[in-house]
Protein backbone atom coordinates (compact mmCIF):
# COMPACT_ATOMS: atom_id res chain seq x y z
CA UNK A 1 0.00 0.00 0.00
CA UNK A 2 1.37 3.57 -1.11
CA UNK A 3 -0.51 6.68 0.52
CA UNK A 4 0.07 10.07 0.41
CA UNK A 5 -1.47 12.01 3.62
CA UNK A 6 -1.92 15.81 3.37
CA UNK A 7 1.41 16.62 1.41
CA UNK A 8 2.28 19.98 0.67
CA UNK A 9 5.64 21.24 -1.06
CA UNK A 10 7.00 24.72 -1.31
CA UNK A 11 9.94 25.02 -3.48
CA UNK A 12 12.31 28.49 -3.05
CA UNK A 13 8.67 30.16 -1.50
CA UNK A 14 6.74 29.33 -4.57
CA UNK A 15 3.90 26.67 -3.49
CA UNK A 16 3.90 23.71 -5.80
CA UNK A 17 1.52 21.18 -4.15
CA UNK A 18 -1.45 21.72 -1.99
CA UNK A 19 -3.03 19.13 0.80
CA UNK A 20 -2.72 16.38 -1.36
CA UNK A 21 -4.33 13.23 0.16
CA UNK A 22 -4.15 9.84 -1.77
CA UNK A 23 -4.48 5.48 -1.51
CA UNK A 24 -2.95 3.08 -3.84
CA UNK A 25 -3.74 -0.33 -3.78
CA UNK A 26 -1.95 -3.33 -5.36
CA UNK A 27 -3.77 -4.84 -8.49
CA UNK A 28 -4.99 -1.08 -10.04
CA UNK A 29 -3.56 1.18 -12.61
CA UNK A 30 -4.17 4.79 -11.53
CA UNK A 31 -4.29 7.74 -13.83
CA UNK A 32 -2.86 11.24 -12.98
CA UNK A 33 -4.13 13.81 -15.38
CA UNK A 34 -3.50 17.58 -15.67
CA UNK A 35 -1.88 20.12 -17.86
CA UNK A 36 1.92 21.08 -17.66
CA UNK A 37 2.73 22.41 -14.45
CA UNK A 38 -0.53 20.91 -12.78
CA UNK A 39 1.93 19.30 -10.49
CA UNK A 40 2.01 15.74 -11.22
CA UNK A 41 5.88 15.05 -12.20
CA UNK A 42 6.38 16.80 -8.41
CA UNK A 43 3.62 14.20 -6.62
CA UNK A 44 5.80 11.23 -8.27
CA UNK A 45 8.76 12.45 -7.33
CA UNK A 46 7.80 13.18 -3.56
CA UNK A 47 5.81 9.67 -3.92
CA UNK A 48 9.18 8.56 -5.13
CA UNK A 49 11.44 10.24 -1.98
CA UNK A 50 13.33 11.98 -4.53
CA UNK A 51 11.68 15.27 -3.04
CA UNK A 52 10.98 15.59 0.77
CA UNK A 53 7.32 17.36 1.03
CA UNK A 54 7.27 20.89 2.81
CA UNK A 55 4.46 19.10 5.15
CA UNK A 56 2.57 15.92 5.00
CA UNK A 57 3.98 12.44 4.87
CA UNK A 58 4.32 9.79 1.79
CA UNK A 59 3.79 6.21 3.36
CA UNK A 60 5.13 2.75 1.78
CA UNK A 61 3.77 -0.52 3.96
CA UNK A 62 3.33 2.28 6.74
CA UNK A 63 6.93 3.47 6.62
CA UNK A 64 7.21 7.15 6.16
CA UNK A 65 9.20 7.72 3.14
CA UNK A 66 12.23 10.03 3.75
CA UNK A 67 12.41 9.33 7.57
CA UNK A 68 11.79 5.53 8.08
CA UNK A 69 13.24 4.50 4.84
CA UNK A 70 14.89 6.96 2.04
CA UNK A 71 13.10 5.49 -0.87
CA UNK A 72 9.76 3.73 -1.50
CA UNK A 73 11.49 -0.09 -1.61
CA UNK A 74 10.74 -2.60 -5.14
CA UNK A 75 9.73 0.16 -7.31
CA UNK A 76 10.79 0.51 -10.97
CA UNK A 77 10.21 4.67 -11.96
CA UNK A 78 9.94 6.95 -15.09
CA UNK A 79 10.16 10.45 -14.45
CA UNK A 80 10.50 12.91 -17.13
CA UNK A 81 13.11 11.20 -20.06
CA UNK A 82 14.64 8.14 -18.93
CA UNK A 83 18.78 8.64 -18.67
CA UNK A 84 21.43 6.02 -19.85
CA UNK A 85 25.15 6.02 -20.16
CA UNK A 86 25.08 7.19 -24.28
CA UNK A 87 28.35 4.73 -25.17
CA UNK A 88 27.03 1.76 -24.17
CA UNK A 89 24.67 -0.17 -25.81
CA UNK A 90 21.03 -0.71 -24.56
CA UNK A 91 21.67 -4.32 -22.40
CA UNK A 92 25.00 -2.84 -20.98
CA UNK A 93 23.14 -0.07 -19.62
CA UNK A 94 20.71 -2.29 -17.65
CA UNK A 95 23.64 -5.33 -16.82
CA UNK A 96 25.08 -1.86 -15.30
CA UNK A 97 21.93 -0.68 -13.40
CA UNK A 98 20.95 -4.52 -12.60
CA UNK A 99 24.07 -4.89 -10.99
CA UNK A 100 23.50 -2.38 -8.15
CA UNK A 101 20.78 -4.77 -6.36
CA UNK A 102 22.17 -8.30 -8.01
CA UNK A 103 18.18 -9.29 -7.94
CA UNK A 104 18.12 -10.55 -12.00
CA UNK A 105 20.34 -12.76 -14.38
CA UNK A 106 21.71 -11.54 -17.52
CA UNK A 107 18.91 -13.67 -19.36
CA UNK A 108 15.94 -12.03 -17.08
CA UNK A 109 17.51 -8.49 -18.83
CA UNK A 110 17.25 -10.05 -22.24
CA UNK A 111 13.70 -11.06 -21.95
CA UNK A 112 12.60 -7.91 -20.62
CA UNK A 113 14.12 -5.93 -23.67
CA UNK A 114 12.49 -8.27 -25.82
CA UNK A 115 9.36 -7.89 -24.07
CA UNK A 116 9.43 -4.16 -24.79
CA UNK A 117 10.19 -4.54 -28.23
CA UNK A 118 14.19 -4.28 -28.10
CA UNK A 119 16.99 -6.33 -29.59
CA UNK A 120 19.34 -7.44 -26.39
CA UNK A 121 22.03 -8.71 -29.35
CA UNK A 122 22.14 -4.84 -30.96
CA UNK A 123 25.73 -3.32 -30.24
CA UNK A 124 23.91 0.13 -31.34
CA UNK A 125 25.24 2.93 -28.85
CA UNK A 126 21.96 4.32 -26.75
CA UNK A 127 23.15 7.68 -28.22
CA UNK A 128 21.85 6.68 -31.64
CA UNK A 129 18.45 5.13 -30.02
CA UNK A 130 15.31 6.90 -31.52
CA UNK A 131 13.14 8.75 -29.29
CA UNK A 132 10.97 5.65 -28.64
CA UNK A 133 13.76 2.83 -28.81
CA UNK A 134 14.88 5.09 -25.72
CA UNK A 135 11.19 5.28 -23.74
CA UNK A 136 11.05 1.34 -24.66
CA UNK A 137 14.86 1.03 -22.73
CA UNK A 138 13.31 3.16 -20.06
CA UNK A 139 10.35 0.85 -19.38
CA UNK A 140 12.27 -1.86 -19.68
CA UNK A 141 14.93 -0.58 -16.76
CA UNK A 142 11.40 -0.17 -14.73
CA UNK A 143 9.93 -3.20 -15.38
CA UNK A 144 12.99 -5.66 -15.07
CA UNK A 145 13.23 -6.26 -11.72
CA UNK A 146 9.39 -7.02 -11.34
CA UNK A 147 8.88 -4.17 -9.06
CA UNK A 148 5.98 -4.74 -7.04
CA UNK A 149 4.95 -0.62 -7.33
CA UNK A 150 5.56 1.07 -10.72
CA UNK A 151 5.54 5.33 -10.98
CA UNK A 152 5.26 6.10 -14.80
CA UNK A 153 5.74 10.34 -16.24
CA UNK A 154 4.33 9.84 -19.57
CA UNK A 155 5.28 6.19 -20.46
CA UNK A 156 4.43 6.36 -23.71
CA UNK A 157 6.19 9.50 -25.18
CA UNK A 158 7.94 8.69 -28.75
CA UNK A 159 6.16 5.56 -29.34
CA UNK A 160 4.14 4.73 -32.27
CA UNK A 161 0.96 2.98 -32.13
CA UNK A 162 2.23 -0.49 -32.34
CA UNK A 163 5.03 0.20 -29.35
CA UNK A 164 1.30 2.29 -27.37
CA UNK A 165 -0.21 -1.22 -27.69
CA UNK A 166 2.49 -3.37 -26.72
CA UNK A 167 3.37 -1.34 -23.79
CA UNK A 168 -0.32 -1.16 -22.25
CA UNK A 169 -0.18 -4.88 -22.80
CA UNK A 170 2.67 -5.13 -20.48
CA UNK A 171 0.93 -2.74 -17.55
CA UNK A 172 -1.93 -4.88 -17.67
CA UNK A 173 -0.26 -8.04 -17.13
CA UNK A 174 1.44 -6.55 -14.36
CA UNK A 175 -1.58 -4.68 -12.89
CA UNK A 176 -3.05 -8.56 -13.12
CA UNK A 177 0.17 -9.95 -11.24
CA UNK A 178 -0.99 -7.33 -8.50
CA UNK A 179 1.10 -4.64 -8.92
CA UNK A 180 0.42 -0.87 -8.47
CA UNK A 181 0.40 1.41 -10.94
CA UNK A 182 0.71 4.94 -10.86
CA UNK A 183 0.49 6.67 -14.54
CA UNK A 184 0.51 10.40 -15.62
CA UNK A 185 -0.27 10.66 -19.22
CA UNK A 186 -1.65 13.75 -21.45
CA UNK A 187 -3.28 10.75 -23.60
CA UNK A 188 -7.19 10.27 -22.74
CA UNK A 189 -7.02 7.00 -24.95
CA UNK A 190 -4.28 5.67 -22.25
CA UNK A 191 -5.66 6.82 -19.39
CA UNK A 192 -9.15 5.47 -20.34
CA UNK A 193 -8.00 2.06 -21.43
CA UNK A 194 -5.57 1.50 -18.67
CA UNK A 195 -7.04 2.93 -15.58
CA UNK A 196 -8.99 1.97 -12.92
CA UNK A 197 -9.19 5.00 -10.63
CA UNK A 198 -8.16 8.74 -12.44
CA UNK A 199 -7.02 11.69 -10.17
CA UNK A 200 -7.23 15.27 -11.93
CA UNK A 201 -4.47 17.94 -11.02
CA UNK A 202 -4.60 21.41 -11.33
CA UNK A 203 -2.39 24.19 -9.59
CA UNK A 204 -1.21 21.94 -7.70
CA UNK A 205 -4.51 20.25 -5.98
CA UNK A 206 -6.19 17.26 -6.78
CA UNK A 207 -10.02 18.32 -8.28
CA UNK A 208 -12.82 16.64 -8.54
CA UNK A 209 -14.22 18.98 -11.77
CA UNK A 210 -11.18 19.67 -14.16
CA UNK A 211 -11.33 22.68 -15.82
Amino acid sequence: MLEVNNVNLTIKKEPILFDISLSFSPGKIYGLVGHNGSGKTMLMKCMCGFVKPTSGVVLSDNKIVGKDIDYIKNVGIIIETPNFIPYYSGFKNLKILASIRKKISDEDIRNTMKMCGLDPKLKRHVKKYSLGMRQRLGIAQAIMEDPEVLILDEPMNGLDRDGVEEIRKILLQMKDSNKTIILASHNKEDIDVLCDEVYYMEHGRIVSNPS
